[in-house]
């Protein structure tokens, strides 16, 4: 499979799955673009290891930033960083040592979530910066 290539596997209701997965899809899509604004360069989308994923890989201020892209439709009930769970960021950690390793990067890394809220007035993005840290086990 290509970089960048994503199969929504689904199971159940087809439809509304399909639309989630439209919208995380879509919600990657701009927040890659929102980087971009703002200086960074986008180095990987969907960056896969084994059956981790990393959403968005980039380099800002010799620093290279991992960012986890969450699509949340209406309402804000979550704050994007309670949704990426601890077990959701060893996935990340883990799949950013391999890219790490496999790649040679010698910089600092930083961990980001990108939240893109869907609601009636448009799309609102919000970028939180450190969002968590990796934690020795």
């Amino acid at each position: 499979m290509a970089d960048g290539a994503r199969i929504c596997h689904i199971k159940g209701k087809e439809t509304s799955d399909m639309n989630h997965c439209r919208f995380g899809r879509k919600a990657e899509q701009l927040a890659a673009h929102y980087l971009k604004t703002r200086g960074y360069r986008l180095w990987k989308s969907n960056w896969r290891w084994g059956k981790k994923e990393l959403d968005l890989i980039a380099v800002h201020n010799g620093e290279l930033v991992i960012v986890e892209v969450k699509s949340m439709e209406g309402n804000r009930v979550n704050q994007p960083w309670e949704v990426v769970d601890g077990k959701k960021q060893r996935h990340i950690v883990l799949a950013a040592d391999a890219f790490i390793r496999l790649y040679h990067v010698r910089m600092p890394v930083r961990f980001d979530v990108i939240a893109v809220y869907y609601h009636s007035g448009g799309v609102e993005i919000e970028h939180i910066e450190n969002a968590f840290y990796p934690q020795a086990e």
